[in-house]
Order: C-alpha cells, then structure tokens, then sequence
C-alpha cells in the first residue's frame, strides 16, 4: 500500500489538511455562536465533530477526485519540471483563497437562513444578478475579497517549505499509482453509498446540531442534485383509499360535492349562498413580514403603526400561518391552496408550472382583470412563466418606465413604486368598467434592506428594522392614496406575509417561526374582528371567494375557515425535507426515509415522541402531502374551462346581509362577523 512519504500522496495530504481545519474551525465558529441553540453536552459534541468529520471527508473525497487522478498519473517527466512545481505551490494558495470563501460564504449564508447550504443556494447560482447584486449591497464584498486574496497568499508564502518538501519526496510507482487511484475510487463508492444529504445526521432532535454537524458544500451539491422529491418514495404512506377519504374529510362542505373520477381527486364545486359580491381585490404578499415585528403582536420597537392600525379595522387572523420558507411556497400556497410538496415548489418546477386551477384563473373567469404586480424583475423564482401561466397578466420592474422608478436596488423597486403601479392599474380597470384581481408581491423587507431617504427615522441599509418600518410606511400610503379613489369602496384589501424573516430554531419545524398576520380590510363590507382559529396559508383562496359568495368548481387543499360549520383550524408548515401539520396544540412530522414523530405542546415545551401512521394527526399529516402530491403528480389540480359553476341548481337569491358565526378554539363565545348589505350596483363595479 502507499505511504504519504511519496511526493504525490504528501502533496494532496497538505491540501486535504488544509481544508479539514477550514470546515473545523467554521464548525467551531457556528457552533461558539449558537451555543445555547444548540444546547448540546459533551457527548453531543463528540457525536457532532464525528459526523461532522464523515460530512467532511465525504465532501472530499469528491473535491480531491480530479487533482488526485491528475497526481497519481502524471508522468514523472513533468511532475519533476520547476515551472510544474510552480504550478503546484500557486494551486494550493488558490485552494485557500476557496477555502476562505466557502467559510465566509457559509456564515454569511447562516446568519441569514439559520442552515448550511441547501436549495436556497443553488437558486442563487440560477438568479445570479440578483444575488451578486445584492451582495454587494449588502457586504463590502471587494474589500473583503481583497483580504481573503491577501491571507490566502500570506498562508501559502507559510506553507512553502514543507510544499516543497513534498514535491522533492521520492515519486510513487507507476503501480503504487495505480493502487492509490483503486483505492481512492473505493472510498467514493462507498460514500456515496453511506452518506446522504439526510444521513448519518440523526443526532438529536435538535436541528442546530444535525445544521452544525453538516458539510456546506456536501449539503449544497446533494441539494443540486436532490430539488424534487419523489413523496412515495422517501416519505411514509398509506393505502390510497384511506387518503381518498381522509382529505375529502378535510376539504368537504355542505354545499359541496365532488366530481372527480380519480378517488383522490378533491375536484368539487362550490356553491356558495348568496349573490356574488364582485367586489376589486387588491392582495398584498409582503415579503418576510413576521407576525412578531408588529406592535399589535408584541414588539415594543414601534416599526408598525400603519398595520398596527389596520389591524384594528380589519378581520385579522391571529394565527395564521405561512406553509414555507421562501417566497415562492408563499405563492404556491395563496395562489394554488396546495400544502408544500417536497422538494422544490410547483412555482419552479420548469415545464410543470403552468396549467393550473389558480386563484387569478378563478377571478378571470368571473370576468376579472387579473394582475400579478411584482417589485422585481419577474423571472427571478420562475415567477413570470408560474403566473403568466396561471391566469394572470404581468406588471413587474422589466415593464415599468425607468422614470418611474423613484429608487430600486437589487430586488427590485421600493414598495413605493410598486403601490404607484398598482394604483395605475386599478384606474385603468375602473375606468374600462372592468373588476381587478390585483395580486402583489413587495420586495423592499429583504437585505439589503435599502429604500429611498427621508421616509422614515432609520437610515436606509441599515438593518431588519428600517426595512420593516419602511414597508410599514410604504403600506400606510397606499391606503391613503387608495382611499381617495372611486374605486375604494368597492375593493377588499389583504394584507399576507409570504414567510417569516428568519425559520431556523432548534426544531426541524418551529411552528412559532411561520407565524404571519394576515389582515382582510373593506370598511363597507368587512366588519373589523379578530379570528383566533388557527388558519393555513393555503385557506386564504377559499376564504376569500366564500367572502365574495363565489361559485365555483375547486382544486383547493385549503377551506373556507369562516363558514359556521368550518372544522378546528389546522395549519400545513414545511421546509426542503421535513412536513408537518399542526393543529393547535400537536405538531405531526413527516421526514424522509418514512420517518414519523410528533411534537406535543408545539408552541410551548414542544416534547418529541414516536408515533405510527396509526396516530390520527399523523394520519391527516400524510393525507395531506400525500394527497397534494398525487394531485400534482396525475393533473388534479389544472384549470379546466367550462366548470366554472357544474351542475348544481342556483341558490343565489337576494336576501338580508349574511351572517357567519365563527368557530373560536380557545372555547369563549362563538362571534358573529357580519356583513353589510350593499346595493349590488347595475353594471360590474370598476
């Protein structure tokens, strides 16, 4: 066998070294950092260096590959060459300066999202000009090159002298080459057999030690290679009869029935009392707006006065809760009411993303204008070929004249200039005479936290919390300038996060972290009250067509929550790999490799325990995902034109105002929401 005394061997055994101290220290660094986070002992912490380690050499193993094929065969002619050498002592200094980056980069990386690389990296390889765009406004990223250059240079002047003394080492055989090379090619094998993206993770329940015990760049290239999880393959099942009934249990209502052929086809039309209330809606998705920013939810910072208000003039939703954490599961789920399949969401599937029963298809049916608005240039998270698809039309940055674009940075313009162009549009349908479905997604709350000058009293880029204020400010505007429009009373105005700031926590689902306020505000139509069942982001849809009386034939996984019948509330949560249903009080998860646990007292204590698919929550759990994927796999969930209200007989009869008791969990007295009669007008309201 071949000793590390050869030239060869001794030179990639510096460059491996160097890299094993690099992701030691960068462990060691995260884990000084989120100490009490990860609330480990001494034998936690031997277990996580030691699987750090396997994530380590697994990596490379890989990395090393082509440098030790090139080592191990390269003739002796050349490797003996000085320019060669050369050659070789500039290689290692240009291996620290990656070395450096991928440390910088990974803590860069989890001082924004909580984890090592995942999918949400390998996007930001995709939408490069943004991301480069918002690095530098974020990071003095030059200066900061300019010293990992230095220090890379500065360790590689260090390391010279034993370099060199590997290079003047005596040269492998060509048949100890060929051994090194077998031997090599063995352990990779091996690794890609033993490690995964989720193995041999299994530390604890603590997802900070199972982030900390992992490899960065292992877990960014198995999540290049993992973006779309097949969910009969990974995650527990049960037989399809018992998921048909389990979740048409969940969707059904009275004035409901089903019309799908396939058993789990939740297709069913919806036939709401009442006459349609063709009401404008104008639904605002606010990026990154945590519940817990709000004065009216707790904060003490004072960054929210405008929502704060609105609150108090709005059916607000006290726990609602987003299903992801990203900004295209937002979408995903307010725009198709389907729970986050595993993997990436349907927003991004490329060739898959269009087609689809949407909530603008549902509005352009009933002959709306429907609008998807973004701050940013559309095709960043597929966005304009997942809403062009679906039923919309597009206005984003790419569409707007650049004189009117007052400031932008790299996510697009200030939420300022997007009120303006929404604004724009909802007076060019009133004035056709035509209702609007305006859909919106801001981009301002979101680093590197810029926005224009002399808005608000925290200066601009300097943090989470003018960033906040200033979305506070942008919002409290609009309405002011929306209130002095014809159309105003006409309009029901949402307000909805697409996902909370931050969703690391110590749990692979920390339901407090996708909690989000969700405001419905039309003060002619809307009696302000607040709503305390919990509710799921993908309720949304069905909530509001209920609202508006709508009949309609549904695709939605979610429900009309304000129905006097609606069931307890639940919620749907995930990320990349784990999916969870929550109810109030348990949460239920389900993990790859057919993994089932719940969390008991998910808000509070939050205690672990093994459960089976005969646990009743964690039946409805993979009902659910089950279900949605199912769906989405067989075509379940596209729009089919000419079903838009089915076979059942009208029951829109005009009537007295309507009044729909809601059902609280917390067991006080059932409120009453009422809504006003309004004298419906003789043509479409613009």
């Amino acid at each position: 066998m071949p000793q590390l005394h050869y030239a060869q061997l001794r030179y990639l055994s510096i460059i491996l070294l160097a890299w094993i101290a690099v992701f030691f220290l960068t462990r060691s660094v995260l884990l000084a950092s989120h100490w009490a986070d990860a609330d480990i002992s001494l034998t936690g912490i031997v277990g996580l260096y030691g699987v750090g380690m396997i994530y380590d050499f697994g990596f490379l193993l890989y990395a090393c590959l082509p440098l030790a094929i090139y080592l191990l065969l390269c003739p002796q002619r050349l490797w003996r060459q000085k320019w060669h050498k050369f050659i070789l002592h500039l290689l290692l200094s240009c291996s620290l300066f990656a070395m450096l980056f991928v440390a910088v980069a990974e803590w860069l990386f989890w001082d924004e999202f909580g984890v090592r690389f995942n999918f949400i990296a390998v996007d930001y390889l995709v939408y490069s000009q943004e991301v480069i765009n918002n690095i530098l406004e974020s990071y003095p990223i030059y200066p900061l090159l300019g010293a990992l250059a230095a220090a890379s240079i500065v360790l590689g002047f260090a390391l010279r002298k034993p370099v060199s003394a590997a290079l003047e080492a005596p040269s492998l055989s060509r048949s100890h080459a060929w051994m090194g090379l077998a031997s090599l090619m063995l352990a990779v094998t091996v690794s890609a057999i033993a490690v995964g993206q989720d193995f041999p993770r299994g530390l604890d329940g603590n997802a900070y030690q199972r982030e900390l015990a992992s490899n960065g760049p292992f877990q960014f290239f198995a999540a290049f290679r993992n973006n779309e999880l097949d969910y009969s393959q990974f995650y527990a099942t049960l037989p399809e009869q018992n998921v048909a009934q389990l979740i048409r249990d969940e969707v059904k209502e009275p004035n409901a029935h089903f019309v799908g052929k396939d058993p789990q086809d939740i297709r069913r039309i919806i036939d709401n009392p009442g006459n349609p209330k063709r009401r404008n809606v104008v639904l605002v998705t606010v990026e990154s707006l945590s519940a817990e920013y709000l004065g009216s939810y707790g904060d003490k910072r004072g960054l929210s006065p405008n929502l704060d208000a609105l609150r108090q003039q709005s059916l607000a939703f006290n726990n609602f809760y987003a299903t992801g954490t990203r900004t295209d599961r937002g979408l995903e789920a307010i725009t198709l009411s389907i729970p986050p399949t595993p993997g990436r969401s349907i927003v991004k599937r490329i060739g898959r993303e269009s087609g689809y029963s949407s909530l603008g298809q549902q509005f352009k049916a009933q002959g709306y204008d429907s609008v998807f608005l973004y701050g940013g240039r559309g095709y960043f998270d597929n966005m304009n070929a997942f809403f062009g698809g679906n039923g919309y039309r597009i206005v984003d940055q790419s569409s707007v004249a650049e004189e009117e674009i007052q400031f932008s940075n790299a996510w697009g313009m200030c939420d300022e200039d997007l009120y303006a162009q929404t604004l724009k549009v909802a007076d060019a349908d009133h004035a056709a005479g035509m209702p609007f479905f305006l859909q919106l997604m801001t981009t301002s709350n979101h680093r590197p936290y810029t926005y224009p000058a002399e808005r608000i009293d925290i200066p601009s880029g300097t943090g989470r919390e003018g960033a906040v204020k200033y979305t506070d400010y942008a919002i409290g505007q609009f309405l002011a300038q929306a209130r002095q429009k014809p159309w105003f009373k006409q309009t029901v105005f949402i307000f909805v996060a697409d996902h909370t700031a931050g969703s690391a926590g110590k749990e692979d689902l920390p339901v407090n972290n996708y909690h989000i306020p969700l405001f419905i505000y039309a003060p002619d139509f809307i009696q302000p009250q607040e709503f305390a069942a919990v509710t799921s982001q993908i309720d949304l849809a069905p909530t509001l067509l209920g609202l508006l009386d709508f009949d309609y034939t549904s695709t939605f996984f979610g429900r009309n929550v304000l129905r006097a019948d609606a069931p307890p509330g639940r919620a749907l949560i995930g990320n990349y790999l784990h999916l969870g249903l929550f109810d109030g009080a348990n949460l239920a998860i389900l993990s790859p490799r057919r993994a089932m646990r719940q969390h008991e007292d998910a808000l509070g204590k939050s205690r672990e325990v093994s459960v089976d698919a005969n646990n009743p929550l964690l039946r409805r759990d993979i009902a659910y995902f089950q279900g949605a994927s199912h769906a989405f796999q067989n075509g379940l969930i596209t729009w089919k034109d000419g079903q838009l209200h089915g076979t059942l007989p009208s029951t829109n009869q005009p009537g007295p105002a309507k009044q729909v008791h809601l059902n609280l969990p917390d067991g006080s007295s059932p409120r009453v929401f009422s809504r006003r009669p309004v004298q419906e007008p003789d043509r479409e309201p613009g």
